[in-house]
């Protein structure tokens, strides 16, 4: 079932400046306990609330019984890469923190708080989330930059025993994924006889690239401003990148994004609007699966994609169909990792999520128009939370 959209021809940019000011921001604590007499009082404080802190300092591990630490999630940025607005500092990305909250809150009954950092030292926003990190059952890194995003994340994976998950990557990575296991199956093509093209190989699309081999693609190219992204290049090609190298572009092609997308099945956008022309559409392979995700405005318009020739197309925006949307995965990612005390959101659970959302489009209702769930049918948190949950227990990612 899908949740009710009362949304009109409305100027949203108004409407998010009106609500924003009526509401003083999007979130708020609500009190799970009522304190209305003297015993409510002495039982949620003093001299009561000595007895969880004394079972606590005997044994950590209690603190997942006794907080709220089991269901709370702290989404930190840095104000670096903030939706396409760039690098606008931490206060004016809290409005994106709180409404990420909020889709947490409302899609995976998950507490979430935003925690924006006026700091955008790569140590220091280290540091400072493991400081805060007793505090929550898991990290949601979101807006920060790349290449220290990779960073980042990777190093609080290793040094925290909770779940760290940078949400631009591999939220990205996993509704992707999902949406072209459906599309193939619209076209008829398999995973691992495909060619893609990537354009845009930076957190999301390094992510993009990384999972799309993990379930069984054996052909991507990579390409960025410079071009294809090969080995001895030269140009641009260093961190991440000289990774991508190792991984892509197995038969050392050369050039342009025109170049690399001769026959090519599947073109993936997560860089600048118009980038694709109906003529690079025309020698891709028959029946093209075309993902342009660029936001506010398309690698490609939906309109001209179809006029190409594309199968199936999907893009970030809600007027269109397919919309490839992160909402689909973090909150229910988030649910089933805290559900099962995981440590870590490793491959097999991102796997788990993708082939999760993918299932919940049925086959009687697959079709070009319809290869992923909107964001707003109710149930797909739940359903990717217990696969999530299942992929932790058989990865053997729990807590010990």
């Amino acid at each position: 079932m899908q949740r009710k959209d009362k949304s009109m021809a409305i100027d949203f940019n108004q409407a998010a400046l009106k609500l924003h000011e009526e509401h003083k921001g999007k979130i708020g604590v609500i009190s799970k306990v009522k304190i209305e007499t003297k015993d409510d009082l002495s039982t949620a404080y003093t001299p009561g609330v000595a007895e969880p802190c004394r079972k606590i300092h005997e044994d950590e591990k209690n603190v997942w019984k006794y907080t709220a630490k089991s269901n709370l999630v702290a989404v930190v940025s840095d104000g670096t890469a903030v939706l396409g607005l760039g690098n606008i500092g931490a206060k004016a990305a809290m409005p994106v923190m709180e409404g990420k909250a909020v889709l947490f809150k409302n899609f995976g009954n998950v507490d979430a708080f935003p925690i924006c950092l006026d700091t955008q030292d790569t140590e220091e926003i280290i540091q400072t989330v493991k400081n805060i990190a007793p505090c929550f059952g898991g990290i949601n890194l979101e807006d920060i930059a790349s290449p220290k995003c990779f960073e980042i994340e990777q190093r609080l994976e290793k040094e925290l025993e909770i779940p760290v998950f940078h949400d631009d990557q591999h939220g990205t990575a996993i509704v992707v994924t999902a949406a072209l296991i459906n599309a193939l199956k619209v076209v008829k093509k398999e995973l691992s006889d495909i060619k893609v093209v990537l354009n845009g190989p930076g957190s999301a699309g390094t992510a993009i690239i990384k999972m799309l081999i993990e379930v069984g693609v054996k052909n991507v190219i990579a390409c960025d401003e410079h071009g294809i992204l090969y080995k001895s290049r030269g140009i641009g090609i260093e961190d991440h990148k000289a990774m991508l190298c190792e991984i892509t572009n197995q038969d050392d092609l050369r050039g342009n994004l025109a170049d690399a997308l001769v026959d090519a099945d599947v073109f993936i956008g997560v860089s600048v609007a118009n980038c694709l022309t109906k003529d690079m559409v025309a020698t891709m392979k028959e029946n093209p699966i075309v993902f342009a995700m660029a936001n506010p405005n398309p690698e490609i318009s939906f309109d001209d994609a179809k006029e190409a020739g594309v199968a199936v197309m999907g893009t970030g925006r809600s007027d269109r169909p397919n919309q490839i949307n992160n909402v689909l995965a973090f909150p229910g990612i988030f649910r089933g990792a805290l559900d099962a005390g995981a440590r870590d959101i490793n491959y097999e659970m991102k796997k788990a999520a993708a082939y999760a959302i993918a299932e919940l489009v049925t086959e009687d209702k697959l079709c070009a128009d319809y290869i992923i769930p909107s964001a707003l049918e109710e149930g797909v948190a739940e359903y990717v939370a217990k696969a999530v949950a299942e992929a932790a227990v058989a990865s053997g990612a729990i807590r010990k």
